[in-house]
């Protein structure tokens, strides 16, 4: 599980990442580069997933959207300095609930 785990954290960062700097190209005008770089973070996201233990492509996407919306909050704190608030907690610990319910009784 500390693998898919692992797997999941890696890809989450990839694809934020990844997003973040084709946003900072196109909404904040940086250089044609970093749109670039963005790009071939994104792709190698759509490369991590694959190296998961589980599998159905669609259970294992199901589970890193609740992953992608934790990690989505933590990338607003830790880089765009929004504090989450009540809600964005809740609703982050909602998603933690979904992914042990969609993965946890399939790790025997």
């Amino acid at each position: 599980m500390l693998k898919a785990a692992l797997l999941f954290i890696l890809a989450g960062i990839a694809e934020i990442g990844g997003g973040y700097l084709i946003w900072q190209w196109l909404r904040e005008g940086k250089t044609w580069y970093v749109g670039l770089c963005g790009g071939v973070i994104l792709a190698v996201y759509g490369v991590i997933a694959t190296f998961q233990v589980f599998s159905s492509f669609g259970r294992v996407y199901a589970a890193y959207g609740g992953v992608f919306i934790v990690l989505s909050i933590a990338w607003g704190w830790w880089i765009d300095k929004k504090t989450p608030d009540l809600y964005d907690i809740v609703g982050g610990l909602i998603c933690l609930v979904g992914i042990a319910v969609i993965l946890f009784p399939r790790t025997g």
